[in-house]
């Protein structure tokens, strides 16, 4: 479970995270929606301790990410799938990442497989596609088979099939009972892939619901969204 309670975040003058509250359940895929620059990466990183926060506080399973111990265990996260050196093998990346956290390296081959890089194992990262990338960052985020899962537009790149394959995986790891947030700006996608909607706007939380809550007979999750975004705006 991800709790954030009155997470506050500023950037000298600007307010990027303006007193966030919600609760990531385990058990069931949580879509994180907002418009470009309504603070859901700020957030993703204040969750992950990669910022210092102004105020508020962030915990995962009740314990601040910088307090855990071996924390590829504990939390998986995707925000960058670009963030790899271009001259690593994809085997070498997962391997120096297990080594880091004392996970077993016989985990890898089979991580690989599971996202579809099985034969690109040798090659070099710099030659790969925006989705290769994002396939292997999400290889590196189950490394330690975490109970919880922090994904930032994990979609990026990847072809209709791929999506497909991402959504499937997606659901398969929330039955399994993990904790997964997920950020994305296809409406289309979370509208079949996301059970609860957070949306945020100008740093604010806006909407935490079900997404049957949200998209009624006759309407888009698009459609939702804007009305939603434009009503609380006024």
């Amino acid at each position: 479970m991800i709790e954030v309670t009155g997470l506050t975040k500023r950037f000298g003058k600007t307010l990027a995270v303006d007193d966030l509250s919600f609760t990531v359940p385990s058990g069931r895929i949580t879509g994180f929606l907002g418009p470009n620059g309504a603070g859901k990466t700020t957030a993703m990183r204040l969750i992950l301790g990669l910022e210092q926060p102004t105020a508020g506080r962030a915990t995962v399973n009740g314990v601040p990410y910088r307090e855990l111990r071996r924390p590829l265990t504990r939390v998986g996260a995707l925000l960058d799938a670009t963030a790899v050196q271009g001259g690593r093998r994809a085997g070498q990346h997962l391997r120096w990442l297990a080594r880091s956290n004392g996970v077993s390296r016989a985990r890898i081959g089979g991580l690989l497989e599971l996202v579809g890089l099985g034969r690109a194992e040798h090659k070099r990262v710099g030659g790969f596609s925006l989705g290769m990338k994002q396939r292997l960052g999400l290889a590196a985020a189950l490394l330690g088979d975490p109970e919880v899962l922090v994904l930032d537009e994990p979609a990026n790149g990847l072809d209709p099939e791929g999506i497909r394959w991402m959504r499937g995986l997606l659901k398969s790891l929330a039955a399994e009972g993990r904790t997964v947030l997920v950020s994305s700006h296809l409406m289309s996608e979370m509208a079949v892939t996301a059970d609860h909607l957070i949306v945020v706007a100008q740093g604010r939380v806006r909407v935490d619901a079900g997404i049957t809550e949200l998209v009624r007979p006759g309407t888009s999750l698009e459609d939702a969204f804007l009305d939603l975004i434009g009503r609380r705006a006024r």
